[in-house]
């Protein structure tokens, strides 16, 4: 994952719980307290997410440049055309932080590619290739499996792409990027996220661009604490706004809190930085630990023991909500 430094410290978490809704109950929420509406929204399969995840995990670390990472690879490009998307694979080199010249390929799928309102929704599907936390000294040099750190917004995300286009009736554009070489940077520079930086550089859009973007990165751990990320607010306050707002109106503020968080350089930085889309950053940031990143970021123990259908089940969800809400023009 990405260099954190942290310009303010995290008050300690009121965790407040109002009941969130289960898989089954229809969508019926509301733009404000006093105005509630309905919505024909999709039913999100966790259990279909978390196999996605699974999915991913049991190809190995997904390393740029091994076996795995080619399988990998091949399989989210197949089921993304299989569900009905338009996909195009970004292949690009890009130099690495030992100065290593590695291959990586974004994947880019597109629901109603002719749209033009698009919604822009992203994460990265690399792993880590060691284990550098501080927390752990197992096996450090050896590539992690990334099931959070990497696979559980690409699960959530595919869950998406399934859905989306058995709606004949949703008008609005989804465009879905898995970036590439995300996770195989060094402490400092601009090593990190080299997938996002040649995205960024090299649209593949004419003029329809996404109005914005919302970027997952370990979203499927058990009590998953999504505070809001300082460049989020500093390039697009009024989507982490308008974010949280409805999370909290979904029953999801025990997970969606309302407090700042830290300044991660995540693939949305390079997002807003030199695509110049406005993306916030859907990511678990702990008060409790020295990383400032659940205990088993960058160790061995990111497997599928740390994957919570409950967690991924909120993330999913209040995207399905965004999406129709700005379909129906209410969001």
């Amino acid at each position: 994952m990405h260099k954190i430094s942290f310009s303010l410290l995290f008050a300690l978490l009121l965790v407040i719980s109002t009941g969130c809704k289960n898989d089954t109950t229809p969508s019926s929420t509301s733009t404000t307290t006093e105005q509630p509406v309905s919505l024909d929204i999709p039913r999100f399969n966790r259990d279909s997410a978390y196999t996605y995840i699974e999915n991913q995990v049991a190809f190995g670390p997904r390393v740029p440049g091994t076996d795995a990472h080619r399988a990998a690879k091949e399989w989210m490009v197949e089921k993304l055309r299989d569900f009905g998307a338009t996909v195009t694979e970004q292949d690009f080199e890009a130099t690495v932080y030992t100065g290593e010249r590695l291959s990586g390929t974004n994947i880019f799928a597109q629901i109603n590619p002719t749209s033009t309102q698009r919604i822009l929704l992203g994460a990265h599907w690399d792993s880590r290739p060691f284990a550098d936390s501080p927390l752990s000294q197992e096996r450090k040099d050896e590539a992690i499996l990334g099931a959070d750190d990497g696979a559980s917004g690409v699960g959530v995300l595919m869950e998406l792409a399934r859905l989306l286009p058995q709606d004949t009736s949703l008008n609005i554009g989804v465009d879905i990027v898995l970036f590439d070489l995300e996770d195989y940077g060094q402490s400092q520079g601009d090593g990190w996220a080299l997938g996002s930086q040649y995205w960024s550089a090299n649209l593949p859009y004419g003029k329809n661009k996404p109005e914005y973007g919302i970027l997952l990165d370990m979203v499927g751990s058990k009590a998953a604490r999504f505070a809001k990320e300082v460049y989020s607010m500093q390039y697009a306050p009024n989507v982490v706004e308008k974010v949280w707002q409805l999370a909290g109106y979904m029953g999801y503020s025990n997970y969606f809190v309302n407090q700042r968080g830290g300044q991660i350089t995540d693939d949305h930085y390079y997002v807003n930085t030199i695509a110049k889309i406005p993306m916030i950053d859907i990511i678990n940031q702990k008060t409790n630990t020295p990383t400032g990143f659940g205990a088993h970021w960058h160790t061995h123990d990111d497997d599928m023991d740390v994957i919570d259908k409950a967690t991924i089940r909120a993330v999913g969800k209040l995207l399905l909500e965004v999406i129709y809400r700005e379909d129906a023009g209410i969001l």
